[in-house]
């Protein structure tokens, strides 16, 4: 970028970032490699933290799934309950592993078990995930009878991308946070992202929407669908890999992210690719997704066309007024290439 090109998109991040409210807010930016930074708030450390992403954990899902797939492990066509540890005669039948990880398996958003709701309810605003285990977040898996058919409909599912963490897991007998590791994280050079809360000093504290401090993540047998914490610039490392996917260790399954998956309904589904959701532009499409826990909440972007990426955390709840993930958006959207 030239100077003033350097000056104006410095400018725009320092803004965006003043924008949103919170203990710790850093926005990252990469154009061909070189990397911008801004951050703000109270912390001067904020961009060697690990945030919390939330649903943006769903991406490394779909891309250890892609990886497991270009390695000849598994196939997009596998029957999830093939790889469950229960018998696949008691699953819902037809629901595959693309299906778990395109939100078009038919499961609800959270599994339909009053349990789930009960041991929610008193943590409501700060790990309604915590109790949840494992075995009954499969348990509800082999027990639901959906009238949606497979690959019919799209929905969002917080459920179903949790089944598909356990299924890729229970296949290769290996924990899911060591599995993706082995598979993504480390090939791809992310040294300073996992699945748990590190060392004191190394993660940034989470806040309620009126600054009050919340608890580390717990998310009980719902880890694939938001637990990964990364800092910024491991985030725009893994946005860099997916805008060069020939540079990759990763380079078919980066490839194979950036296909489109459609559902005949509803009309109104968002465009996406493998759990990526995807918007056109005059300079091409971009692809993006967004994520919140209960103290954290970001945003991550890339527009391969221009070779640009943007990665946005911040330390405190996603609110209205205080909206990373629409300024990031919008500041991913309008940068000229």
């Amino acid at each position: 970028m030239t100077t003033r090109r350097s000056y104006d998109v410095a400018l725009r991040l320092h803004r965006a970032a003043y924008r949103v409210r919170a203990p710790n807010v850093v926005f990252a930016f990469s154009c061909r490699g070189d990397r911008m930074l801004s951050t703000a708030g109270t912390d001067p450390a904020g961009e060697h933290l690990r945030y919390e992403i939330g649903s943006v954990s769903k991406t490394f899902a779909a891309l250890l799934l892609a990886e497991l797939v270009a390695t000849g492990r598994l196939d997009y066509d596998t029957p999830a309950g093939a790889c469950l540890p229960s018998p696949t005669s008691r699953g819902p039948r037809g629901i595959t592993l693309l299906h778990l990880a395109t939100h078009t398996s038919g499961l609800p958003g959270l599994p339909r078990d009053p349990f789930f709701y009960r041991q929610a309810l008193p943590r409501w605003t700060t790990n309604v995930y915590a109790g949840y285990p494992r075995w009954r977040l499969l348990r509800a898996f082999h027990h639901h009878r959906g009238h949606t058919p497979p690959g019919s409909r799209w929905g969002y599912s917080n459920f179903g991308v949790a089944v598909l963490g356990h299924a890729l897991a229970h296949h290769a007998a290996t924990p899911y946070p060591e599995l993706l590791a082995r598979h993504v994280l480390r090939p791809l050079g992310l040294d300073d992202t996992c699945l748990r809360p590190g060392p004191p000093g190394t993660d940034a504290l989470g806040h309620r929407a009126g600054g009050a401090p919340v608890p580390p993540l717990d998310l009980g047998g719902f880890t694939a669908a938001g637990a990964v914490r990364a800092t910024p610039h491991d985030l725009l490392t893994y946005l860099e890999a997916h805008l060069d996917p020939d540079g990759s260790p990763l380079a078919t399954a980066l490839h194979a992210v950036h296909e489109v998956h459609t559902a005949p309904s509803p009309r109104t589904a968002p465009a996406r690719s493998l759990t990526w959701f995807r918007t056109d532009t005059e300079h091409g499409p971009i692809y993006f997704h967004g994520g919140a826990t209960f103290g954290h909440h970001a945003y991550l972007g890339y527009r391969p066309a221009t070779r640009t990426a943007l990665a946005a955390v911040a330390s405190r709840r996603y609110t209205r007024r205080h909206n990373l993930l629409a300024t990031a958006h919008d500041l991913l959207t309008t940068l000229r290439p």
